[in-house]
């Protein structure tokens, strides 16, 4: 039948270009089909495809460097990490992903501490409405959310009262081990 006739050579027949055409269009999925141009011969079709189709090495050889991912995740914590995401800008030294990832532990875990604890309140006003929603007549409960603020503790001594750098103990330990005098700044 010469159906490839006018894959193979320049000079093509009519009929094997067009028969050509015919079992492409329908060996390949409509959606390709219609991204593509019209074309007279089935040379520039199949060329066409397969640029189409084509795949870059490029897309597949992207690499990220950790100082844009330490970027990026610093962006996408959520609000209550501002602080952190301050205090990150101003240190001089930049973080690994494994330092990042040490130092949103820590913080996640400070920030739950200044949360404090939290506790549902449910409250039905009568037990003939506590009854009734049983049976399906109710509404639903009264749902309310208390925060109980807890005396602050000290972890350094463990006594309850102050904080931490507020202690005369740490402050006393800091002195002893020269943790108290400021760091000399250089006069470059």
């Amino acid at each position: 039948m010469n159906i490839e006739y006018a894959i193979r050579k320049d000079e093509y027949a009519k009929r094997s270009n067009r028969l050509s055409f015919m079992f492409i269009k329908t060996k390949i999925c409509a959606s390709i089909r219609g991204s593509l141009k019209q074309h007279t011969k089935v040379k520039d079709l199949l060329k066409a495809i397969d640029e189409l189709l084509a795949t870059s090495d490029k897309a597949l050889a992207i690499t990220i460097s950790d100082a844009f991912l330490v970027h990026f995740i610093l962006c996408t914590l959520p609000l209550q990490y501002a602080p952190f995401k301050i205090s990150y800008n101003t240190h001089k030294d930049k973080w690994s992903i494994n330092e990042l990832m040490t130092m949103c532990v820590q913080e996640e875990g400070r920030l739950l501490m200044e949360e404090g604890e939290k506790v549902n309140f449910t409250t039905t006003s009568s037990s003939k409405k506590k009854k009734d929603h049983y049976k399906g007549k109710g509404k639903g409960k009264i749902h309310a959310e208390l925060t109980i603020e807890k005396e602050p503790k000290c972890h350094f001594c463990k006594k309850k009262g102050h904080i931490q750098e507020n202690c005369p103990g740490f402050k006393a330990w800091l002195v002893q081990k020269g943790y108290d005098k400021p760091k000399e700044t250089s006069g470059k």
